[in-house]
């Protein structure tokens, strides 16, 4: 499994995930997947370059609560090992490596369900944290969900140290708790 830069020729396979009921989002799930449809319908070019703004130039960013709030740098890459496999986005501000409250974690990662238990979550992550330090962050903080053992196996196998249990923001519907998780981006991760 390597990540890919989004790109035409890999969206048809990212469609097709899209429409086997497959998010990217995991806080809006098929309200999400259902806006990336129609925006790839709308103007498949545009989505596939809007998932690229380091510069923070797109439209704002819609949580769960149906609140939108500003655009932060970031990117996505997609896990392809001959077919889409998921994605892993991660998303900073310039200078620092501090987030606003309403965004949880530097890198958010999914899996599409017929693929995983392979690793590609785990090898996913491991090659993102490579650009997290060329993008000159000394660590990233990684969010997820009490009862997602999975993810918590991820990042507790990428160096993830555990920092707290925390109540998720009210924007995230049905706040609930989640774990927040550090990665410090030493020399070996370049």
């Amino acid at each position: 499994m390597q990540l890919v830069t989004p790109a035409p020729g890999y969206l048809a396979a990212y469609t097709d995930a899209l429409r086997r009921g497959w998010s990217p989002d995991n806080a809006r799930g098929a309200a999400a997947a259902a806006e990336q449809l129609e925006a790839i319908e709308r103007d498949a070019q545009a989505f596939v370059a809007g998932l690229t703004d380091r510069e923070a130039l797109g439209a704002p960013i819609r949580l769960p609560d149906g609140s939108t709030v500003p655009r932060l740098p970031g990117f996505v890459m997609w896990m392809w090992d001959g077919e889409f496999c998921g994605s892993i986005g991660m998303r900073w501000q310039r200078g620092t490596e501090a987030l606003p409250p309403y965004c949880l974690g530097h890198i958010g990662y999914g899996v599409v369900p017929w693929k995983r238990e392979r690793g590609y979550a785990k090898a996913a992550l491991a090659q993102m944290l490579v650009h997290a330090k060329a993008e000159g962050l000394r660590w990233v903080d990684i969010t997820t969900d009490l009862e997602n053992r999975a993810s918590q196996r991820v990042i507790l196998a990428n160096g993830g140290v555990l920092l707290e249990q925390f109540e998720k923001p009210s924007q995230y519907a049905g706040s609930h708790v989640g774990l927040r998780y550090r990665v410090e981006l030493t020399p070996a991760c370049a």
